[in-house]
């Protein structure tokens, strides 16, 4: 797969002091923790670790705007990273869960004004799962931590 998004390979965001919350799915937890390690090792090579980062689990996608809600509304949060894996089946729940996650995690965003990053795979297969999970340059958990990371400073230096 040819990447377009953040090159995870040389993370060129600069880190900052922001407290981040990372909401994660137990659905498909294989493909999750994938997303969860990538965007941890990118938090952590723009120097942002420790108390800086919280982790916290939801069943599944549906769960996913909820726990971003309560995250962003929290004072001590500056950006929420979003992450999970709705991969397609034989029925319309896919379109259901994925449209609604979207949806919702997009009105948090823009409801709270904070960063809420999306790291969400809405796949066709777990073989595309797999590769965009895995400890590649192609982690779509990476590149959401960097986009939270970059839109954290954005945020900051408009407010000035």
């Amino acid at each position: 797969m040819i990447g377009k998004g953040i090159d995870n390979a040389t993370p060129a965001v600069a880190g900052n002091d922001g407290v981040y919350t990372v909401v994660t799915t137990r659905w498909n937890a294989d493909i999750v923790e994938g997303l969860l390690t990538g965007a941890l090792n990118a938090l952590g090579v723009a120097g942002i670790t420790g108390e800086q980062v919280r982790v916290v689990r939801v069943p599944g996608a549906f769960e996913i705007p909820l726990a971003c809600q309560a995250a962003a509304g929290r004072p001590d949060c500056d950006a929420v990273i979003a992450l999970g894996a709705v991969i397609r089946g034989g029925t319309p729940h896919f379109e259901y869960v994925a449209g609604e996650c979207t949806r919702g995690i997009g009105q948090v965003a823009l409801q709270s004004g904070k960063p809420v990053a999306f790291g969400v795979l809405t796949v066709d297969s777990l073989e595309q799962a797999l590769e965009r999970s895995g400890d590649n340059d192609e982690n779509k958990g990476a590149e959401a931590a960097m986009s939270a990371v970059e839109m954290v400073n954005l945020l900051r230096s408009l407010a000035r």
